[in-house]
């Protein structure tokens, strides 16, 4: 009975958490148009959920996140978004899925892993996930860009444009500062929010945690 209260519980949250990654895709919180990007929040309880319920729950909204993301190309609302699926839909799926997957899942092994570090640093393990978030989705999408788009004519229309020296600097170039405030929020909420959410649902830590 009380694991069955327990996995209720967790399915609960996974929903209330799925049902924020859903309605903060229709709001300009969700996709923000910064040129050919696009900024995005929605790492945010991607990785609260990877933190409070591990790294599946953390694939699993991190999965819910890249649907949204390529719904959003189909629909035009990412100008690169709908270049890129012109050119090769299935390509782009992989692409926008995939990487927010993997970047839920590997947020979930970051705060695990920080927690076996630092396991009386809570605030500064949940700020290292909430920044992990971030960092991951970058690091995952813009590899899946390079690898299947670099060589197209839309990407190295791009690449002229910025005058990047390489795919490095391309990928350099399109993060500018829409990279820095994504990092700087996912760290700074993840930090506050994710420690009393941790607590409410019963995470063990020592009692000089904080």
């Amino acid at each position: 009975m009380k694991q069955r209260k327990a996995n209720t519980r967790r399915l609960t949250q996974l929903a209330l958490l799925l049902a924020l990654v859903l309605i903060m895709s229709y709001t300009p919180l969700g996709y923000l148009p910064v040129g050919p990007l696009t900024l995005s929040l929605l790492t945010i309880p991607v990785a609260i959920g990877a933190m409070l319920l591990g790294p599946a729950a953390g694939a699993v909204l991190g999965g819910a996140f890249g649907l949204t993301s390529f719904f959003n190309a189909l629909r035009g609302g990412s100008a690169m978004g709908s270049a890129l699926f012109a050119l090769n839909p299935l390509a782009t799926f992989v692409m926008c899925f995939g990487a927010r997957l993997a970047m839920g899942w590997l947020c979930g092994l970051v705060y695990r892993g920080a927690r076996h570090i630092w396991p009386q640093r809570r605030r500064l393990c949940c700020a290292a996930g909430g920044l992990a978030a971030p960092l991951l989705n970058t690091v995952c999408f813009m590899g899946l860009l390079v690898l299947f788009f670099y060589r197209s004519d839309y990407v190295q229309g791009l690449v002229a444009n910025m005058g990047a020296a390489g795919p490095l600097m391309f990928v350099v170039g399109m993060i500018g500062v829409q990279g820095v405030v994504e990092a700087v929020l996912g760290c700074a909420v993840g930090a506050a929010v994710t420690p009393p959410l941790l607590r409410v649902v019963g995470e063990k830590a020592p009692k000089t945690d904080r």
